[in-house]
């Protein structure tokens, strides 16, 4: 009696999941540019890591320099978040413009995945040890990242978008 009940229950669960993961990928692709810009958080903003920043990776700064600038678990935070906008906007160009260079789409989805991964084990660190050398170096690793990221999604926009780039640019 028991057996058929967890089987239904099962079965429910799963359909319940994949009806809400089909619903996200719905909303997901009928965004606008619009409202992904308006998803990029702006009350912090990476400019101050470097002297190019938007248009050339690297960073003008030590870990140490870094963790001031990017205010510490604020910035992390903000970077996490942001990570994951930028990449919707890499699909955003993928699903529309022609010929979009799907390696380079590929580059900016690991690099999203390794700037979150990053940015959530300096915030776990910074839990438990506040600002030690171990998270200042997490973080300069995921400031490292987010800046690469950014550039590489800057250089995507200009090659297939080029009118929506000062959007971009002044939502960073």
């Amino acid at each position: 009696m028991i057996l058929p009940l967890v089987q239904i229950a099962a079965i429910a669960a799963i359909a319940l999941y994949l009806g809400r993961w089909r619903m996200g990928v719905r909303r997901k692709n009928a965004q606008s540019w619009e409202s992904l810009i308006a998803r990029l958080r702006p009350d912090w903003s990476a400019r101050g890591l470097s002297d190019h920043f938007l248009w050339k990776e690297g960073l003008n700064a030590t870990p140490d320099d870094v963790w001031q600038r990017m205010e510490g678990p604020r910035g992390l935070w903000v970077m996490y978040q942001n990570s994951r906008v930028m990449l919707e906007m890499a699909d955003y160009a993928v699903r529309n413009c022609d010929n979009v260079d799907r390696v380079l789409v590929e580059t900016l989805h690991s690099d999203a995945m390794q700037i979150r991964m990053c940015a959530l084990m300096a915030l776990a660190q910074y839990a438990c040890t506040q600002a030690s050398e171990g998270v200042r170096v997490n973080a300069f690793r995921a400031a490292q990242m987010y800046m690469g990221m950014a550039a590489r999604l800057t250089q995507l926009l200009q090659e297939h978008a080029a009118v929506v780039v000062p959007d971009f640019v002044a939502a960073m």
